[in-house]
């Protein structure tokens, strides 16, 4: 049976503290990693870098599901530009490891001949995902692409993989929540939370 549970009460920004707020997801417990406050304040940045880039343009933004919804939700409200959004389902996991075998699920449905592209991605960790994806996209013949990801993990870097816009770098541990999954439970929570072995 799924478990989703506070393991304490949180103490929301008192004193200009951080939350420190620990979950458990299913059979694992998490603590907090990085606030839905300085997640907002980086969106908010990137959002202003596109802008800026996209000028005159009109780009498609591209989400990667599940994950990625969140983070493309928060950095649409912070482009005030003429854009498109879509979305394209891989996947590679398995509990909380990769499984380094990607697979497309749901293809996207735009079309994308001499668009400018920007995927968007919750997280790079081994760039397989990633690879894949873009191997596809450039058959379609898009005018320029580039890659957001709110995370990027550069110890589990297995391929080359340039980001243009990057949230946070992180180590290679195992996060959940703003649309990152434990097993399918977790991605609803605000805050980013890493997995927690003390």
């Amino acid at each position: 049976m799924p478990i989703f549970a506070f393991v304490s009460l949180p103490s929301f920004y008192k004193n200009n503290d951080s939350p420190r707020l620990k979950m458990q997801v299913h059979d694992k417990k998490f603590k907090i990693y990085i606030d839905d406050k300085a997640v907002s304040a980086k969106v908010k940045e990137l959002g202003a870098q596109v802008m800026k880039d996209y000028e005159g343009k009109e780009p498609i933004l591209i989400g990667v599901l599940n994950g990625a919804f969140m983070f493309l939700s928060e950095l649409a409200k912070n482009i005030d530009m003429p854009a498109e959004f879509s979305f394209i389902k891989y996947s590679s996991y398995i509990d909380t490891k990769s499984s380094g075998k990607v697979v497309q699920l749901i293809g996207f449905d735009r079309e994308i001949e001499g668009r400018d592209v920007i995927i968007v991605e919750d997280i790079i960790d081994t760039g397989l995902t990633m690879k894949s994806l873009l191997g596809e996209l450039i058959k379609y013949k898009p005018a320029s692409i580039k890659l957001a990801s709110l995370l990027f993990k550069p110890e589990a870097l297995q391929t080359d993989v340039k980001i243009d816009y990057l949230g946070f770098e992180i180590k290679n541990e195992f996060v959940v929540g703003y649309g990152l999954d434990y097993n399918g439970l977790g991605r609803n929570l605000p805050h980013i939370y890493v997995l927690d072995e003390d």
